[in-house]
């Protein structure tokens, strides 16, 4: 049996993508005189949704100037969708046939889509893990997952935030957008890490806590560049970009910012913490043994 967002009572809000149904989406025709003189309710519509009988529904005002919503309901097919467009036209004015945008998925389609997705997910932490224990070790794969499950939480945290306050619902690209942020994020743990090893074999007496922060540092301008120079683009995107690639670039930004600073204050952090509670104790610097020679 497939699961869904619904069942999983997540409160991310899912797209079509996910859970399948039918998206309407229409303005008024303010080109007739008066149609446009008073916002649109959400009760109103809803109301001649109902009268519909076509279920469980959604409806949505968009834009500032109130004239434009979306109704999402279950699958509905195309003398459904005449109906309701011909009740909704009756009841609310007439509607510009120009903006009319009506998107259906199976429900079936959608739980794959969403099963797919979760998949590519969980196969990229575990091809994470077995490149970074190979090239490293296991405890650097460890925390490194560590500061990517840190940087999909507070993405996908936003996203609830965003949807329970205005709505906004994530579907297919939201997971290509996580996929390309846990990308970018090991990428960036990886230079940091690659950057340790090469300390501790050249300063072996050092204690891992002053390795790791030398490692930090010698890393931190190219962790902040690569971050700006990739931010400014998606900033632009999210800007300028048409409203299909906003949010997908917003996605982006968050995420970005969470991996330059998961990977420098969690991913180094939790392995020095790691290493000295386990297998690396204090080591003895080289001013105590010069004092210690002169007493």
């Amino acid at each position: 049996m497939g699961i869904s967002f619904n069942q999983l009572q997540a409160p991310l809000r899912p797209s079509l993508d996910f859970v399948g149904g039918t998206k309407i989406q229409v303005a008024l025709d303010c080109t007739v005189a008066g149609n446009c003189t008073d916002p649109l309710e959400t009760a109103t519509i809803q109301n001649v949704v109902n009268n519909q009988g076509v279920g469980s529904s959604t409806v949505q005002i968009l834009g500032q100037e109130r004239t434009t919503f979306s109704v999402r309901t279950p699958q509905l097919d195309v003398d459904q969708r005449s109906r309701l467009l011909d009740a909704l036209e009756s009841e609310v004015g007439a509607l510009d046939p120009g903006t009319i945008q009506i998107d259906s998925v199976g429900p079936t389609i959608g739980r794959e889509l969403f099963v797919q997705g979760m998949l590519a997910l969980l196969v990229s932490f575990f091809g994470i893990i077995v490149y970074l224990s190979i090239r490293f070790q296991f405890d650097y794969a460890l925390f490194a997952i560590a500061a990517l499950f840190h940087d999909v939480l507070v993405t996908a945290g936003v996203f609830a935030l965003l949807g329970l306050v205005l709505g906004v619902e994530v579907d297919s690209l939201f997971l290509v957008a996580l996929l390309t942020i846990i990308g970018f994020s090991v990428n960036d743990t990886v230079v940091i890490y690659d950057r340790v090893r090469e300390n501790l074999k050249a300063d072996e007496g050092d204690n891992i806590d002053q390795v790791v922060d030398h490692s930090v540092q010698q890393t931190l301008g190219r962790s902040i560049n690569t971050t700006l120079t990739t931010l400014l683009p998606l900033v632009a995107i999210f800007l300028f970009g048409g409203s299909t690639l906003k949010f997908f670039a917003l996605a982006l930004i968050i995420g970005f910012i969470c991996g330059s600073y998961s990977s420098i204050f969690v991913a180094s952090t939790l392995l020095a913490w790691w290493r000295n509670r386990n297998g690396q104790p204090p080591t003895v610097t080289k001013e105590a043994v010069n004092v210690t020679e002169l007493s």
